[in-house]
């Protein structure tokens, strides 16, 4: 298997970066509409990646019988935890009339309830890969001046097995894995390295004056700030899933506030005092959603239908007139959670956004605290 030679410096380690399923999707489909537009089979693609990165993969295995071609890459996640490293990604492809569609095969989990990233039916392969591969068969086709269109069925055999260590039952997601990646890379995720650089990264900030911090859990946070909260980014912090971890070492440092702006699909988890919102740690959003709306009033068929949603944004959606009087109760709670936390020193206002729902709810000194920050940045 060919190795993507792409490296950070996380805390003091260097750690490989590797791809996701979603671009290894893409590199067998481009390798099977060759083959079955040329004849020969393609020992290596390349794939430009959303990323800006071009990542070679090398192709494993390959056959066509003149109608279908197959082509299998192995998945490879770089020095990241991921439970698809290694697995086998085959891309069957066919003609088709026109266009690209795109579909799932053995190992590929079926969308079966609403609010995903697919439809309900639908195979879940997500909107950027099914975009990487789709465009993978338009430019096979265009070299070889194929008339008609491309179909591409993803297959990954071990994918059944595999989805029952991932939250896809949970979410409504049967018979395998998921095909994602908005990145087309991944990016390795080692705890200890990721705390070693969220520490180092605040000591820097703190040593260059800094006293107010601006804390994002990841890329919709930082948007969201960027976008509709006219904030300079080049002072925010980053702390992924290790909230309390931030929260803990700011204290120690001594800063006097800290502003979070996170997606709801995080911060309500730490309206329940879930500090390490990583999935594989904890995940109480339906259960915090469902219990605040009971406190609201929300009949039991409204809680039913919260603790069925697939996702925080589902979940919310289905409170339907309650979405703001909950909300309400859960910013509450997770302002109380984070000060709780951060202890008397530093004070915490958190902003709770959804990239769907907009703003969702704010701690009642958020907006004094996001002015100031407008007007130091």
């Amino acid at each position: 298997m060919k190795r993507l030679e792409h490296w950070l410096d996380v805390g003091p380690r260097r750690l490989r970066c590797g791809y996701t399923t979603g671009t290894a999707a893409a590199a067998a489909a481009c390798a099977a509409a060759r083959l079955l537009l040329t004849g020969k089979a393609p020992r290596s693609v390349l794939v430009d990646t959303p990323a800006g990165l071009t990542v070679e993969v090398e192709v494993e295995q390959a056959d066509c019988d003149g109608t279908i071609a197959r082509c299998t890459v192995v998945k490879d996640a770089g020095d990241d935890p991921d439970v698809t490293h290694g697995v086998h990604v085959i891309a069957a492809v066919t003609r088709a009339p026109s266009g690209f569609p795109v579909d799932g095969g053995e190992g590929v989990g079926r969308v079966t309830l609403p609010g995903l990233d697919q439809p309900v039916g639908e195979a879940a392969i997500n909107s950027v890969p099914r975009r990487m591969i789709a465009e993978q068969l338009r430019l096979a086709a265009h070299e070889t001046g194929c008339a008609g269109g491309l179909r591409a069925v993803i297959s990954i055999p071990e994918g059944t097995e595999l989805a029952a260590k991932t939250f896809n039952p949970r979410l409504g997601i049967v018979g395998g894995v998921s095909v994602l990646g908005t990145t087309g890379i991944v990016r390795p995720m080692s705890e200890e390295a990721l705390l070693d650089t969220l520490r180092t990264e605040l000591n820097l900030h703190y040593s260059m004056g800094e006293r107010r911090l601006l804390l994002t859990p990841g890329a919709y946070g930082a948007a969201f700030c960027a976008e509709h909260l006219g904030l300079n980014l080049d002072r925010a912090v980053q702390c992924s899933n290790y909230i309390g971890a931030a929260l803990d070492h700011a204290a120690l440092l001594g800063y006097e506030s800290v502003l979070l702006v996170g997606h709801a699909g995080k911060l309500v988890k730490c309206a329940a005092g879930v500090m390490n919102t990583h999935s594989r740690v904890a995940d109480a959003r339906r259960e915090t959603i469902a219990a605040h709306a009971a406190l609201c009033g929300a009949d039991a068929g409204t809680i039913a239908a919260v603790m069925e949603s697939p996702t925080t944004d589902a979940a919310l959606t289905a409170l339907g007139s309650l979405q703001g009087p909950v909300m309400k109760r859960v910013t509450a709670a997770v302002g109380q959670q984070l000060q709780r936390r951060a202890g008397e020193r530093m004070k915490v206002e958190t902003v709770i956004i959804s990239n769907t729902l907009g703003l969702l709810g704010q701690t009642p000194g958020a907006a004094a605290l996001l002015k100031r920050h407008r007007k130091e940045h």
